[in-house]
């Protein structure tokens, strides 16, 4: 069986070196891919994947397979999420996101904590939702970000999500903060975008920490370096 390694839990003795899952806590600014040969350096294995992909500009709890833990991948990146967004109103970019080029800006000082309430009351449950452009979804075999940095824009086939609960956290005009529950494939770039729509003054994702994935939460990850560290101290003598 392969063990997952959490925080502040016994790791397995003797160690299972050949593979294992751990939970780690994304720094800003890293890519998952980061993570993954961070890890993989550090440890002098190989063989390292990881289970849903973060944003660079997004934190928090990313699952990463070693060895034989790689092969259980597939079935944590199935697992539904759970986020807290940073969502901004009045401005909208090309990306959803705060790393994208503004191409709109509206006042949004007239939006009502009420109103914002019923919006995002709204959004909940099962729709159709378009991934964005700047998005990892591939398009005859392209991913769709390629395409947009050429500044090509292509049609994209909507695609059944599944928003189980949103939760407005605060509101400090123009910043929301929105705990979200979601299914796989959930874009929370794309709920960005549409609640700014739906409110009639554009928004863009300032900032994203994924909290859980599946039963796994992000108080349970480690930070990388100090994973790391743990690593060399207790298996690489």
């Amino acid at each position: 069986m392969i063990p997952i390694l959490k925080k502040n839990e016994p790791w397995p003795e003797p160690f299972p070196t050949e593979g294992f899952v751990v939970l780690i806590n994304k720094p800003e600014d890293w890519t998952s891919f980061d993570v993954v040969n961070k890890i993989r350096r550090s440890l002098k294995i190989k063989k390292v994947g990881h289970a849903g992909t973060l944003d660079p500009f997004a934190t928090g709890l990313l699952i990463i397979g070693v060895g034989k833990g790689t092969k259980q991948m597939a079935r944590f990146s199935g697992l539904d999420k759970r986020y807290r967004a940073q969502i901004r109103l009045g401005i909208e970019t090309d990306t959803y996101d705060v790393t994208g080029t503004v191409i709109e800006e509206h006042a949004a000082d007239a939006v009502s904590e009420d109103e914002l309430r019923s919006a995002i009351e709204a959004m909940v449950g099962t729709q159709m939702q378009m991934p964005p452009m700047y998005s990892a979804k591939k398009v005859n075999g392209v991913p769709l970000y390629k395409l947009a940095r050429k500044g090509r824009v292509v049609e994209r086939k909507p695609v059944q999500v599944t928003i189980y609960e949103a939760n407005l956290l605060r509101f400090e005009p123009p910043v929301v903060t929105v705990d979200l529950y979601v299914s796989k494939g959930t874009y929370i770039r794309s709920f960005a975008h549409d609640l700014g729509k739906r409110l009639g003054v554009g928004a863009h994702l300032q900032a994203l920490q994924r909290t859980e994935i599946g039963s796994y939460r992000l108080d349970e990850s480690f930070e990388i370096n100090a994973f790391v560290d743990l690593w060399k101290t207790k298996v690489a003598k």
